[in-house]
């Protein structure tokens, strides 16, 4: 398997097709780099280098203990783009990924980016507070962790339908979407899925999205009843300089998966990629 070790020793999985300008993709939680296996072949098939990997505890990476925050996912990534020396590289964040990505700009600049793509991403900062009233009340998070330990396996499959929105009436959400979810999900480690919990509900991101400096493209739904979009990427567009805002209407937070969503993103990430 294609695998980089990090400084502290851990494999971190990844998956690399095509050749061109890099794409790097990183994906949300609970899932893992076969979340993007469509996106993955989309921007191969177009002239360019996909790239996804696992973070760590999840997929087929270590399945590590310890280092679940957003510093050290930033330094993974680091490790990652520079043990495959990519340059010019359009990341891609998804979720939680798009945590990673805004830390990984705080922490190691843009020298190697061309441009970022934040897709229903959790910068600025989740959890609700004075400062944030239009975020997630903690006893929100507790509740996740708390399911996730009472069984996790149950759990996911009752997290999947809003995941996708396919609680919503008239949604497209397939079984292929609640199975791929639920199978992802539960090749994570347990602590990992609890500890990435607290990581992504409490890390606050604004001075990292300060920090960008290259082209930014921020989609978001406005039904995403994961990451809500008014204290995510609507505050996020207003901090990102030369950024550009989609919001789409009734769009759920697993954009990149569900059949009607998919596409639209999928061709408005090309046309990111190609301008």
């Amino acid at each position: 398997m294609p695998t980089v070790t990090t400084r502290d020793g851990v494999e971190i999985f990844y998956r690399d097709y095509g050749g061109g300008r890099p794409v790097l993709f990183l994906h949300g939680w609970p899932l893992n780099g076969e979340a993007w296996e469509e996106q993955l072949r989309l921007v191969a098939g177009h002239g360019y280098r996909g790239v996804a990997h696992d973070r760590r505890g999840h997929g087929r990476s270590t399945p590590v203990w310890d280092g679940y925050d957003f510093d050290t996912f930033a330094d993974d990534l680091n490790d990652l783009l520079t043990a495959l020396d990519l340059r010019e590289v359009t990341l891609v964040g998804h979720s939680m990924g798009g945590g990673e990505l805004a830390r990984y700009v705080g922490r190691h600049g843009t020298g190697r980016l061309r441009s970022a793509v934040l897709l229903s991403a959790i910068p600025p900062v989740m959890v609700q507070s004075a400062d944030n009233p239009d975020g997630t009340p903690a006893e929100v998070f507790e509740d996740i962790k708390s399911g996730l330990l009472a069984e996790r396996s149950q759990f996911w499959r009752d997290t999947a339908e809003g995941f996708f929105g396919g609680n919503r009436e008239g949604n497209r959400v397939t079984q292929g979407n609640r199975d791929a979810f639920w199978l992802m999900a539960m090749a994570q480690t347990l602590e990992g899925g609890v500890r990435c919990v607290d990581a992504f509900a409490h890390t606050d991101f604004t001075e990292d999205l300060r920090a960008f400096d290259v082209p930014t493209l921020l989609v978001h739904g406005d039904d995403d009843q994961v990451v809500p979009i008014g204290a995510a990427s609507a505050r996020a567009a207003t901090i990102v300089p030369r950024s550009v805002y989609k919001i789409y209407p009734g769009g759920s937070h697993g954009i990149a998966l569900v059949p009607g969503e998919k596409e639209r993103f999928n061709a408005d990430l090309l046309e990111f990629l190609r301008t």
